[in-house]
């Protein structure tokens, strides 16, 4: 059934869909044949409806076999183009996961470049080069310190994130150009104090400290309502962040701050690099 938080995803993912309804069609073959829907036909609707339920079963063996961008492919195109599939909460789910296996693992990406280590890398200069972060090329590489050697061959990230969120529905979109990668509850502000409009992420901190009214919090203080990340807009106090209250994600409760459980805002902050652009609407 319909609800505004589907059509809301929905309409962020519809012009992605037909890109990837181009990329799907547009030649190549492999040894897994595709779903075909034949039109005009006495089984035509019935055909219909078998399609995202055959294309879902064709995702999970590629998933299964390895083939990751292959599911991610036609996950996408379910997602795209059969909203009202009846399990299309569960398409989702595994979208999601498979999209964010992708970009923390070496799996092949178009997103993705390999880079060879070369005489004055370091994972800073790298990470600011590609429009990344350190931690995601350290965790995509397995590396457990910033240590690097001439020669090496890294890969990077360099597709480009954005974030939408919506207030009235408490979600937050991540994005890569049009394609949701991962959906997340949040809360937003009450009496509608969280701003609409177009910023972008200017600041990251790791534990950070809470200054309450002149009141200095510090990150270890089960007062500190910040969580263990912040991800701060280019307008002063606002931002996203994580909680020590996480039974209240989901509702508008904050004092104008994107809030999310602290997994999440951890896995978000490891991917977001300085300068990635958020858009807020109501």
């Amino acid at each position: 059934m319909f609800n505004r938080r589907n059509i809301i995803i929905a309409a962020v993912v519809a012009v992605a869909g037909i890109l990837l309804l181009l990329l799907l069609g547009g030649g190549g073959s492999d040894d897994k044949p595709r779903v075909k829907i034949q039109e005009g036909t006495a089984n035509a609707q019935s055909q219909q409806e078998a399609a995202p339920q055959e294309l879902f079963e064709q995702a999970m063996a590629y998933k299964a076999d390895g083939e990751l961008p292959k599911a991610q492919q036609i996950l996408r195109l379910i997602y795209n183009e059969y909203i009202d599939y009846e399990h299309i909460e569960e398409v989702q789910r595994e979208l999601e996961a498979i999209n964010m296996r992708i970009i923390f693992s070496n799996a092949p990406s178009p997103s993705a470049v390999i880079h060879e280590v070369v005489k004055g890398d370091t994972l800073g200069e790298l990470a600011k080069k590609y429009g990344t972060t350190i931690e995601l090329i350290k965790r995509s590489n397995n590396l457990d310190s910033n240590i690097i050697r001439i020669g090496q061959k890294l890969r990077i990230w360099r597709g480009e994130f954005n974030i939408f969120v919506d207030k009235s529905q408490n979600i937050l979109i991540l994005k890569e150009g049009d394609n949701v990668i991962k959906v997340y509850n949040v809360s937003t502000g009450k009496n509608n104090s969280t701003p609409v409009g177009s910023f972008k992420i200017t600041s990251k901190l790791t534990d950070p400290v809470w200054f309450n009214k002149g009141v200095v919090v510090p990150p270890e203080s089960p007062a500190n309502v910040l969580g263990s990340r912040w991800l701060g807009f280019d307008i002063p106090g606002y931002g996203i962040h994580g909680t020590v209250d996480p039974d209240k994600i989901g509702q508008q409760v904050t004092a104008g701050c994107v809030r999310m459980r602290n997994s999440d805002v951890e896995e978000l902050y490891s991917i977001i690099p300085v300068g990635t652009q958020v858009a807020i609407v109501n």
